[in-house]
Formats: structure tokens, C-alpha cells, sequence
């Protein structure tokens, strides 16, 4: 049909759409719908909204609603993929990507409602290059799979539908990073999957932590242990097992492979030293409650001795430690001001405290809540997180940082405050929105209406 002769409203429809097109060809694509259900929009500023559905472009600036029976699934351009809960406003207000680039960005908004992401690259580049805003906090996204909603009264009325008990919200982490200085710090789990650490970054057993040259860090563990750790250092947890109420059955085992450390034991050891134990190439170290600097070169860190002054060094400044060198069964007892040098030409006596990267770790600050919970109820009004892998920051309005990692939930409220539940909500942990990752969301949407339970929840 030719336009000159169409209707006043046909040529004006043409006209809206021609604009959009040119519009959209302009702007670069930040992503794109990979599925929806039911009533939802998505808007640039003041132009006409477009209807969710499969294939629909995404850019920059673009706010997507979703109706109370409607959801979407998208897919941005870094690979991270979100589904987009029901009754629920996001806004995509900065978007930057480009494959290898340093400054790429993504920054959000959450209005109302929620949804559950999967991060890609943007959020693996930097501590900072990813995050979401509401009304209560900013979260801040290292690199992960989660959860975040904001909630009112409709939360809690989903929780009392479930008949089943709350989940205690357990710290799965062995130890959290409490300083991070200089350079990159990585920790490689015990399938040789490697990820950055930055502040509160999670450390599980099994875990190998890396410092590069120029790096210091300082982790603090659940029994309030700390460790020091000084530039090019390898130090595994071998085992980690820590329960509040009886201490006495923990476990903290741990290796230094290369580099040094500065330590000081925990309630472990304060309640069964006997279940404590630093392990190196050279020797193997009891702790009788104590606070030990080790550096370990040359053979002990299984590298050629260039000098003399290459092998396993050992000083106490608090408590005592029980030495066994490599090969032998006699062991040699360090009490504070003590120290013993120990290289394949022989062991000897050390009675000055060694130099040593990095602060004692007994005068470092440990952050309040890192591993701390609170009663929190799910009918409570503000932000709920859960993390089901990676690493998550809650900033509140106050200045309240709370990090959550792999299997943590955690709570801002309008006033600033955070914390983390001594319940997982039921409302996150019997989810029935389909993950972004789901395979057949359609299917996964159906059974949750029916009644049955899909597979991509938290449990």
C-alpha cells in the first residue's frame, strides 16, 4: 500500500516506526530478550514502550517492567542473564562493553520486585564494574550467581504458604579477606578452578590462596584465627571444621607451600590444640596456642637454595609451638622469642625476630558482622540477597558493608541496617521462578504453577 494515500493514524504509525528503528540501529545493543511470559515493557526515556518477547533488543537506558503475572528472561551482551521476577522495575542505566577492554560497566537499578542473575565478564573484570542500586543499598557483584529482591508485605505472605522448615543460613566459608593491599590475591579450589579475591572474598577448605609479588592480605577465619600473608605466597587450607558450640571437635590444618605468613590461632586451638597444625615441605608445626611468623624459601618452598639463607624459618611471638623437621620424630619446642632456621645443610637457633611482610595479625581490625547472624524475619520490609556461588557486597545507605558468599543470604533495611538471617528466607529458598540458566523455562513456569517444585532452586 502506497503511504501517501494510507490514513492519518496508518502514517503516523509508519512515521513511530521508522523512528524506533532508526533509533535502535544507533544505539549499541546492551542485549536482548531470551524469553517472557505473560505482560511486560521496555522503555527508552520517553519513547514508545516496547512489548517484551523473545529476540527484543535491550540497550542502555532501557527500563523493564513486568506485570504481576509477567517475567522475562534476558541475556546481555557480557553473557550475564537475569530473570526478571514478576510486578518488578529494573532499569538498565549504564551499560558498557567491549570484549577486553578495561573500563567496561554495568550499573542498574532496581525499583521494585526483583530477579535472579547470572553475572558474565563485565562482573569478572573488577570489584567495582558491576552493581545494582535500590532504595535500601547498593550491591555490589564480584563475579556471581544470586538473588536479590526487594520486599514489602508480599514476601513474607509467600513464606507462610510454604510448609516447610527454614534452613539455617550457615557461613560455608572457611575465612573471609579482611585487607587487601598492593597487587592481585587468587584463590584456586581443589579442582584447579581459579577465581580473584578482593576484600571479603570467601576462602573454602581445600582452598590454595596466592599472593602476587607486591601483595599483602590478611584472611580471617571463622574461629578467629588470622593469617598474614606476605607477597608470592602459596598457602593451602587443608582442613578447616569449626561449630560455636564445640570448638574442641574443630580442625584447622593448613599448609604454606612458598612465601610467608604471620599467624595467630583461634578458639580451636585455645580448646584442643591438639587439632591445629601448619605443615610445610620442611617441617610440621604443633600449635599450643600462639602467634608465629614462618617464611618459607629454597626447599621448602621446592625451589634450588641459591644461599645459605634459603630454607624454613620459624619465630614465635606469643604462646608456644612444637617443631618436627622433616624425617625425624624428635621435636624441638619454640616458646615466645624463640625461633629456629631449618635448610637441608642443618638447623639452627634463631633469636632475633626475622623482618616479615605485612602487619602482626593480632593488630588487625576485624570487620563487625563477617560471620556474625541476626533473627531477621521474612516478612520484614528491604532488600533480601542469597548467593548461590561468587561473592556479593550489601552497601547500606549508612556505610554498612555485609559479604556474602557461596550459599549466604543476607538483609539492608530502609534505616541502613544490615545483616545476615540465622534463617535462609523461605521465600528465596523455595523459589519457583526459573533460573536465567534454565533450560526450558516455559516448563519450569508451568510446574511451579501446578504445584510442583523445578530444580534450579537454592537448595
Amino acid at each position: 500500500m502506497d503511504a501517501s494515500h494510507s490514513s492519518p493514524l496508518v502514517r503516523l504509525a509508519l512515521a513511530a516506526a521508522f523512528a524506533l528503528a532508526a533509533s535502535g540501529a544507533q544505539a549499541q545493543a546492551a542485549g536482548e530478550v531470551e524469553f517472557s511470559r505473560g505482560v511486560g515493557f521496555a522503555q527508552t526515556g520517553t519513547q514508545t514502550p516496547r512489548i517484551l518477547g523473545k529476540g527484543l533488543p535491550l540497550q542502555q537506558g532501557d527500563r523493564v517492567t513486568t506485570s504481576e503475572n509477567g517475567s522475562a528472561i534476558i541475556k546481555m551482551a557480557d553473557g550475564t542473564r537475569m530473570t526478571v521476577r514478576p510486578s518488578s522495575e529494573l532499569v538498565l542505566q549504564q551499560y558498557q562493553f567491549k570484549e577486553n577492554a578495561t573500563d567496561n560497566s554495568m550499573l542498574m537499578q532496581l525499583v521494585r520486585g526483583g530477579f535472579r542473575a547470572v553475572t558474565g565478564l563485565i562482573a569478572k573484570s573488577g570489584p567495582d564494574a558491576a552493581k545494582v542500586q535500590t532504595s535500601t543499598a547498593t550491591i555490589g557483584i564480584r563475579g556471581t550467581d544470586f538473588d536479590a529482591r526487594l520486599c514489602a508485605g508480599e514476601c513474607g505472605a509467600e513464606s507462610a504458604r510454604v510448609s516447610a522448615s527454614a534452613r539455617p543460613n550457615a557461613v560455608l566459608a572457611s575465612a573471609k579477606v579482611v585487607s587487601l593491599q598492593g597487587g592481585d590475591l587468587f584463590a584456586v579450589d581443589a579442582s584447579g578452578q581459579r577465581r580473584r579475591l578482593v576484600d571479603g572474598g570467601s576462602v573454602y577448605p581445600g582452598d590454595q590462596v596466592e599472593t602476587a609479588g607486591g601483595t599483602r592480605a590478611v584472611l580471617a577465619f571463622r574461629d578467629d584465627s588470622r593469617i598474614t600473608l606476605g607477597s608470592n605466597t602459596r598457602f593451602r587450607v587443608d582442613n578447616f571444621i569449626y561449630d560455636e558450640r564445640n570448638a574442641g571437635e574443630g580442625r584447622f590444618l593448613v599448609s604454606l607451600l612458598k612465601g610467608s605468613v604471620r599467624a595467630l590461632t583461634g578458639l580451636i586451638a585455645k580448646a584442643n590444640n591438639r587439632n591445629v597444625g601448619f605443615t610445610t615441605a620442611t617441617a610440621t608445626i604443633g600449635i599450643r596456642g600462639t602467634g608465629i611468623d614462618m617464611n618459607c624459601t629454597g626447599a621448602c618452598a621446592g625451589e634450588p637454595s641459591l644461599d645459605g639463607n634459603s630454607g624454613l624459618t620459624l619465630f614465635t611471638w606469643l604462646g608456644s609451638i612444637a617443631v618436627t623437621p622433616a624425617g625425624q620424630t624428635a621435636l624441638q619446642v619454640l616458646q615466645a622469642g624463640q625461633g629456629l632456621f631449618i635448610s637441608p645443610t642443618g638447623i639452627r637457633p634463631v633469636f632475633t625476630q626475622p623482618p616479615m611482610e605485612g602487619p602482626r595479625p593480632d593488630s588487625v581490625t576485624v570487620p563487625p558482622k563477617l560471620f556474625s547472624a541476626a533473627p531477621v524475619q521474612d516478612t520484614q520490609e528491604g532488600l533480601f540477597v542469597f548467593v548461590r556461588e561468587g561473592h556479593i557486597a550489601v552497601a547500606s545507605s549508612t556505610g554498612e558493608i555485609l559479604h556474602l558468599g557461596r550459599g549466604e543470604a543476607g538483609f539492608a533495611g530502609p534505616r541502613g541496617d544490615t545483616a545476615r538471617p540465622l534463617l535462609i528466607p523461605k521465600f528465596i529458598d523455595f523459589d519457583r521462578l526459573p533460573l536465567p540458566t534454565a533450560r526450558n523455562p516455559g516448563v519450569t513456569t508451568l510446574l511451579s504453577e501446578s504445584g510442583g517444585r523445578s530444580n534450579n532452586q537454592c537448595r
